[in-house]
């Protein structure tokens, strides 16, 4: 299907789906219809037979830019309604995407960012272009991560390290969080596409029944507790949506100005 928020291409011969984020103008940022078309998108796997990997890329020049905020401006409740009406979409995404055999890369080129890291970080393998740049950006709006952010970032980096990039707003390059754990492999732009198409090779022609036995052994190793940790991310956003700081957050990403929080 072309033409989409979520463009989706099936290679029957190899196996290989291919989801593409498609708000260019917007650098991917998701809102509501996105997340739609993104859960629409996912579902449809199901009836490809032969299926052995799924690609999770961004049009123009980024994965995504996190949230659309600007559907997250004006009232609490305003605010909420948005972000669950988000979440009804791309959480259930997240959890038929882990729970299906086909491994699932992310590619990303430029920021992966907010609810973007989230789904960067829940595909098994993270294939960077030198020039991403990787940030929770949860703390400049004075909210907390969704979309399993919290639950990935513990998981790949552990604490420590998630609380950096929560706390003290940190940026990584593709070089930084290669060496963090954080992302598979990198490459310069003229050699991405072929180290891409490497990863996704492989990976397509491996034992697919195996890998998703696999994938589930791990989640279950880390407490197989994903679709109740989202509903708490969930409850966790919606109570930040009705304080000052994520008032102010939200108007200060609009107004592109440093936001001033007062820490209630």
């Amino acid at each position: 299907m072309t033409d989409s928020l979520v463009n989706t291409a099936f290679d029957a011969k190899t196996g290989v789906a291919t989801l593409t984020f498609n708000r260019p103008e917007a650098l991917n940022a998701v809102n509501v219809p996105m997340a739609e078309a993104f859960l629409a998108a996912v579902r449809e796997l199901k009836t490809h037979s032969g299926l052995r990997c799924v690609v999770l890329t961004g049009a123009g020049r980024a994965f995504m830019a996190g949230g659309d905020l600007s559907s997250m401006a004006g009232t609490p409740e305003q605010a909420g309604n948005a972000i669950s009406a988000i979440l009804d979409a791309v959480n259930p995404a997240i959890l038929q995407l882990r729970g299906m055999d086909a491994p699932v890369i992310a590619a990303v080129k430029g920021v992966a960012a907010g609810a973007g890291l989230s789904l960067a970080l829940m595909a098994d393998l993270v294939v960077a272009r030198e020039d991403a740049k990787f940030l929770v950006a949860y703390n400049g709006i004075g909210a907390v991560p969704d979309c399993g952010g919290s639950w990935f970032l513990a998981h790949k980096i552990g604490a420590g390290r998630a609380a950096e990039l929560m706390l003290l707003g940190r940026t990584l390059s593709a070089a930084e969080a290669k060496a963090w754990g954080m992302i598979t492999e990198f490459a310069p732009e003229k050699e991405y596409d072929n180290l891409l198409a490497g990863v996704i090779e492989k990976v397509a022609n491996g034992p697919t029944r195996a890998f998703g036995a696999f994938r589930q052994l791990t989640d279950r190793a880390n407490g197989d507790q994903l679709a109740a940790h989202l509903e708490a991310e969930r409850a966790a956003f919606l109570e930040m949506t009705r304080t000052e700081d994520f008032a102010e957050g939200v108007s200060a990403f609009i107004a592109k100005r440093r936001p001033q929080f007062r820490g209630y």
